[in-house]
């Protein structure tokens, strides 16, 4: 089957998954924050910011949407916050990037780690029923490396050493708990899903990880690590279930955390990790150059993320379709698929675009999947 008679993502024309939050949506969060409003009446807030947003997704041409991530504070914490064992927490410090700290929230362990019931389930039910097949819905969450960073984060690390001084029984616990929580997503009918990881963008940073560990561990057990916990929370699930995964070195406020090339990564991670497409920050020169796609394994997908999602600048047409065919070099051009490099707003402050230049960059996107696809 051709990309363009695909059921599932990426298609041609694709996205990472989180847009600028509306204004309203901004300010009934506020008035939630300062007790005027109920948790119900944001919530109805939030459901008409959606129903807006499938129909502005869907107007643009997108064959595969999300829900914007408008529910959510952060791309990531939200998700962890909702297992069983996991504490909602504020760190010493935010994390940093650069030439700007985010807000110091986190994940913490406070004993097993369990998938009982999630919230996730709800706002996807309600997506689904949204977009009522129109469409495809695509679900995205963090990936486990993600989660399993969180929690060494910092001083969290010595509250996962009480609960869990047998790191094999954590690892066991988290995939199980994404297996379980992936198996719920399914039966509410979700297809695709998208696990987001900036673990192996960190690693493509050689002083981020020379800084990090003062030399004292080693980043090929790590991407060994990561490599077999994303695959234990992914094994087994039904066969029409498309896994994909968003690797990026940072989306905050328009600036970033980590900078370099993949082929720090791409042995490990293009080769061994069981997804069926990569979506790959490619947007200026802290993203390196092509060459490490050559090993992404030929029973995969890849999305170019050559469109910037921090910057308000349109991008050049015929600049765009000139990189598509550099990657073309190392990966057929049947296998490749066009977004912007990340989402427009991985946490509630969103980038430094307004909503108009969000949609214009959308609708590039699919004008020049056009142009190169048909």
């Amino acid at each position: 089957m051709s990309l363009t008679e695909r059921k599932h993502a990426p298609f041609r024309a694709d996205i990472v998954g989180s847009f600028l939050r509306p204004e309203r949506l901004k300010e009934a969060k506020k008035q939630l924050e300062a007790g005027s409003i109920s948790e119900e009446e944001l919530q109805k807030v939030e459901d008409d910011c959606i129903r807006e947003l499938v129909e502005k997704e869907i107007a643009v041409g997108l064959q595969s949407i999300t829900d914007g991530e408008f529910r959510r504070s952060y791309w990531h914490l939200d998700f962890m916050w909702g297992f069983d064992g996991i504490d909602h927490v504020t760190m010493s410090r935010g994390y940093l990037f650069h030439a700007e700290e985010t807000r110091a929230d986190s994940a913490r362990v406070s004993g097993k780690i369990r998938f009982q019931s999630h919230p996730f389930l709800a706002h996807y039910r309600f997506l689904k029923e949204t977009v009522g097949g129109r469409v495809l819905t695509r679900q995205t969450i963090p990936a486990p490396a993600q989660f399993l960073a969180e929690l060494v984060r910092g001083e969290n690390e010595q509250h996962l050493d009480q609960v869990y001084p047998d790191r094999e029984e954590l690892y066991r616990d988290l995939a199980k708990a994404y297996n379980d929580f992936i198996l719920a997503l399914y039966q509410e009918g979700c297809r695709s899903l998208q696990l987001d990881d900036c673990t192996w963008g960190m690693l493509c940073d050689a002083k981020y990880w020379a800084t990090r560990t003062n030399g004292t561990a080693s980043a090929d057990d790590l991407k060994k690590l990561y490599i077999r916990l994303n695959n234990a929370a992914i094994a087994n699930l039904p066969e029409d279930l498309t896994i994909t995964t968003h690797v990026c070195r940072g989306n905050y406020h328009s600036t970033w955390a980590a900078s370099g090339g993949y082929a720090a990564v791409a042995e490990e991670l293009f080769a061994n990790e069981n997804v069926h497409a990569y979506y790959l920050e490619f947007d200026d020169e802290r993203s390196g150059d092509f060459e490490p796609l050559k090993y992404v394994s030929s029973d995969k997908l890849v999305v170019l993320g050559l469109i910037t999602s921090k910057s308000p600048k349109l991008e050049d047409k015929e600049a765009v379709i000139k990189r598509i065919r550099e990657a073309e070099q190392f990966v057929p051009l049947d296998r490749l698929c066009l977004s912007p490099q990340c989402g427009f707003a991985s946490t509630e402050e969103g980038n430094k675009v307004t909503e108009e230049e969000q949609w214009a960059k959308l609708r590039l996107v699919r004008e020049i999947a056009n142009e190169v696809w048909g």
